[in-house]
């Protein structure tokens, strides 16, 4: 009995701990639910985890790039970049490690859940380490161009080689997407459907 009398207390503590940040976010959430901000994703040099049934991206271009997340080791990425994207039933998630007594804690993020009203997002970059699709199909595109002359797509950002490889297309769909990323970001993003869960141990995306 006192033993749980101690992880009550504890509980609490870390629920008085947790409460504003949780709410914040719930807050920024609701925000880009309702397209009123822009957004950004980076967790602290850690890496999170993103799946979607179907992404339909217009105006794509894709670099490769490096990142240095935790400002101490540069890690190779691939930047796929979008004009603007239509992405259907959307989870991402990361894992925060280690919490005394609480252990690994997992914040997942949903919206898009509906086919017809799916997550919107203009000018958006992915900082990409790892992607699975069971499909990819690519309208009119153009592979092994320079990076510094694509001409489809946001311009290309962050550390790239001049005259390094690129590839663009007009349009992309991917489907059952399932990708590690280091970074997101978005002029806005729109999420439809929109939930926040917090919950002990590991239940990530995939």
């Amino acid at each position: 009995m006192e033993s749980q009398a101690r992880g009550g207390t504890r509980w609490r503590r870390f629920g008085l701990v947790m409460v504003p940040s949780v709410a914040a976010t719930a807050a920024i959430g609701i925000a880009l639910a309702q397209g009123a901000l822009a957004a950004s994703f980076a967790v602290s040099g850690q890496q999170f985890k993103v799946s979607a049934d179907r992404l339909v991206g217009e105006g794509f271009v894709q670099y490769g790039s490096v990142v240095d997340p935790s400002g101490k080791n540069e890690q190779p990425v691939s930047i796929s970049a979008f004009d603007s994207a239509d992405i259907t039933n959307l989870c991402q998630s990361v894992v925060i490690p280690g919490i005394p007594v609480i252990g690994d804690v997992t914040l997942q993020l949903g919206a898009g859940s509906d086919p017809d009203n799916p997550v919107r997002a203009e000018n958006l970059f992915i900082d990409i380490a790892q992607l699975d699709a069971s499909e990819a199909v690519f309208s009119n595109v153009d592979i092994g161009v320079s990076v510094d002359s694509t001409t489809k797509g946001p311009d290309p950002t962050g550390d790239t080689l001049p005259g390094s490889f690129a590839q663009q297309a007009d349009e992309v769909e991917l489907r059952n997407i399932e990708q590690t990323a280091w970074a997101t970001s978005a002029g806005s993003f729109r999420l439809t459907d929109f939930s926040l869960d917090l919950s002990l141990g590991r239940n990530e995306c995939f």
